[in-house]
């Protein structure tokens, strides 16, 4: 008896080790060549010895690292933000491991309800964007597992864990899976799951569709030709491609010319006087001009057929700006082209999530340069680039 006591412990220790593989049913195993853990869960102060944390725990454990576990509310390791936090979206659990190489944290959420999670999710998402934050949920890192959400402290975790069968929510409507990496269908529409790791420092996963660095030195420029830019058939398409960016063009939106022509001492836009004579074909005004109150949030879409002689007219108006401090006005737009189209903002918030889009800004400032990572092109004329890079707003 004594031998068939000891014989169930360690199938039950063998089953833990490879869960969720020995649960029947909806379980999801681990993934092949996982190597299979013999030792039990950590001692976890506060968490159920076979509860979700610990199952948690034991999975991610096997990839990165999980130990010193914890469900104590006052574990100085869970930060005190917004989320996760028990009784939103269904959270039942939250704890807190440190991961073994670096000591950082991963903190655990464990909802019941996987599908209201993710919308609570994306529906907070959407409420950044629409406050103005246009790049909120491109570098959350937050990591869906089987039954549990993990938000690793730092980007390399998150790396290590998205080797497992654990994928990046992505619920920003500008967020992208570049070629090379997995892209999956959530529980909720217009969000992605997928094992690229975006990080604000350019540290995450590499984007093999962004050269590091190119001839003579020249990070992000490729050989020849152009890594790809925006375009649109009209101004209607232009519009519904830039509807999801913080660029207020689906509330307040206008062709008409006299609406076109209004600019403000805040929101001046590139382009002036006769819009034929800058190469532009089309042009519509998103904002609101002055009525109760100031004119705010004005931006400018351009469907372009002489993109050469828009960037020269562009050039010379953005060299004109320079020659007064050597800085360009924090209140003039910056010019973003794309292969046949443009927009002219000062919105940076919106600039960022353009960029995503395949957007690049014209920049003719003498002696600029970009770090690597960042997209740098040749523009249609001499002494200007097109990029992605703003040294005043440097996160990628």
């Amino acid at each position: 008896m004594r031998i068939q006591r000891i014989l169930a412990m360690t199938a039950a220790l063998t089953c833990l080790a490879v869960l969720p593989a020995c649960k029947g049913g909806g379980g999801q195993a681990a993934p092949p060549g996982t190597p299979a853990s013999t030792a039990s869960p950590a001692a976890a102060e506060g968490a159920a010895g076979d509860g979700p944390l610990v199952k948690a725990q034991q999975y991610m454990r096997e990839w990165a690292g999980c130990e010193n576990l914890s469900s104590k509310a006052d574990d100085p390791r869970i930060p005190s933000g917004d989320f996760p936090k028990v009784g939103q979206w269904s959270v039942t659990e939250i704890g807190v491991c440190s991961t073994t190489a670096d000591k950082s944290d991963i903190v655990i959420a464990v909802p019941k309800d996987m599908k209201e999670f993710q919308a609570g999710y994306k529906q907070y998402v959407m409420d950044k964007i629409a406050g103005g934050d246009g790049a909120y949920g491109l570098f959350s890192n937050v990591l869906i597992g089987k039954g549990f959400v993990a938000f690793p402290t730092l980007p390399k975790t998150s790396m290590a864990l998205v080797r497992s069968e654990m994928r990046v929510l992505v619920c920003n409507p500008s967020g992208r899976t570049p070629d090379g990496y997995k892209y999956e269908k959530p529980l909720v529409e217009g969000c992605g799951l997928t094992d690229f790791v975006s990080a604000k420092d350019g540290k995450g996963s590499p984007n093999f569709e962004t050269p590091q660095e190119g001839p003579d030195g020249k990070p992000g420029q490729p050989a020849t030709g152009s890594l790809g830019l925006a375009r649109a058939g009209s101004i209607a398409e232009l519009r519904t491609l830039v509807n999801n960016s913080p660029l207020a063009c689906k509330e307040h939106f206008s062709t008409d010319p006299e609406a076109v022509a209004i600019e403000s001492i805040d929101y001046q836009p590139v382009v002036k006087g006769n819009a034929l004579d800058w190469g532009v074909t089309g042009r519509a005004l998103c904002g609101q001009p002055a009525g109760e109150r100031r004119a705010h949030d004005l931006s400018w879409l351009d469907t372009v057929g002489d993109m050469k002689k828009l960037q020269t007219k562009a050039k010379a108006a953005q060299q004109a700006d320079l020659k007064d401090d050597g800085r360009l006005r924090a209140t003039a737009s910056k010019l973003l082209v794309g292969e046949n189209v443009a927009v002219e903002t000062n919105n940076a918030s919106a600039r960022f999530v353009l960029y995503q889009l395949q957007f690049l800004y014209l920049n003719c400032v003498p002696g600029f340069s970009a770090p690597a990572g960042y997209r740098l092109e040749k523009a249609q004329v001499e002494g200007c680039v097109l990029t992605n890079y703003e040294p005043e707003h440097p996160v990628r």
